[in-house]
């Protein structure tokens, strides 16, 4: 089975030189449309501080689009304020504010006519920015994502999952303190939105950029934030916290039913093996099964199982540093949190 790195599989990379993230705050947000009775957004606070993931998801209907929108003034706002980086979006030119704010859609939206280093530089373009410092950044952006063979070709030479990598990068391109996400991997099939998301973490951790990203789907909030607001329907909050948070305490009946029955199976995605006390080898037979140890507690278990019960080697680059069994899965599901933790001596290397 392949390998689902989790968020702690990456190093900890600081920005590179020029990158940016801002704080943002939500105040008392509320949206009225005009032929609606009840409000799309109802007195929504929440603040996401800079290089963050805020994950918004909900039923149908509870507007996260909506907020996403009122972000960048696509949408006037009703109620409320909205600040990023502490200067509130009433008190800017609208169409500056969304040429330094990256947009990332499920249709993608590139552009049919230009190809992907002309799309790519869009919006630096648009920021009057030189030849030669656009040429850079295209070039710094396609090896980042990975693409660096494309540049000349376009959108209807790409696949999905690369015209959405394109996609990404041209919301990149300005270096934008804040970064929107509205169901940008919804349209794509199960394997490639997979890695897509694994794509997204790995940018992340090396950008952090502040990220506000809508979805549909739990697993993936739990999979990509640092922090999710769950709305209900008309737009309220049910609860905003951590991931882990979500998955143990859920704030109320509805969180829980919308998380999902198997919270304690989801908590174990959140973590890797790093963060386990592993089973000491002692004469365990683990034959040639071998996971690393950035492997998610969830994706060994998956393995432990597919093996029909057997014990795995954990490794840590060449040295195995011990086992996991499924006595040990069993007890982790039992407690609902991991069992210890690895020596400092490993996690400080």
């Amino acid at each position: 089975m392949a390998q689902t790195e989790g968020p702690s599989a990456y190093p900890q990379a600081p920005p590179s030189a020029g990158s940016q993230a801002a704080t943002l705050e939500l105040r008392d947000v509320t949206k009225v449309y005009p032929d609606q009775e009840q409000p799309a957004l109802s007195h929504l606070n929440l603040k996401v501080d800079a290089g963050q993931v805020c994950v918004l998801v909900g039923p149908s209907g509870s507007g996260k689009t909506t907020a996403m929108r009122l972000i960048n003034r696509m949408i006037p706002l009703s109620g409320g304020d909205i600040l990023i980086g502490g200067r509130s979006v009433l008190k800017r030119d609208p169409v500056e504010l969304r040429r330094e704010t990256g947009y990332v859609i499920q249709q993608i939206g590139l552009f049919p006519h230009l190809n992907v280093n002309e799309n790519i530089a869009t919006v630096p373009r648009l920021l009057g920015w030189d030849r030669s410092r656009i040429a850079a950044r295209v070039r710094e952006l396609l090896e980042l994502i990975g693409l660096q063979e494309i540049g000349k070709r376009y959108p209807a030479q790409l696949s999905g999952g690369q015209r959405q990598r394109v996609g990404v990068a041209r919301a990149l391109a300005g270096d934008p303190p804040l970064l929107l996400m509205d169901e940008p991997f919804g349209a794509i099939d199960p394997i490639n939105r997979n890695r897509l998301q694994d794509e997204f973490m790995r940018l992340q951790h090396r950008l952090r950029k502040t990220v506000v990203f809508v979805t549909h789907d739990i697993d993936e909030g739990i999979k990509l934030g640092d922090r999710i607001a769950i709305l209900r329907e008309r737009g309220t909050l049910a609860q905003y916290d951590t991931p882990a948070e979500i998955l143990t305490e859920p704030a109320d009946e509805f969180v829980a039913q919308f998380v999902g029955t198997d919270r304690a199976l989801k908590r174990l995605g959140l973590e890797t093996l790093a963060g386990v006390k592993l089973v000491e080898l002692n004469g365990i037979d683990v034959g040639d099964r071998r996971v690393p140890i950035t492997t998610t507690v969830r994706d060994a278990l998956s393995q432990v199982l597919a093996a029909g019960g057997a014990a795995l080697a954990v490794v840590d680059g060449e040295e195995t540093v011990g086992a996991v069994t499924l006595e040990l899965f069993g007890g982790l599901l039992r407690d609902g949190t991991l069992n210890g933790t690895q020596s400092e001596e490993r996690a400080a290397r």
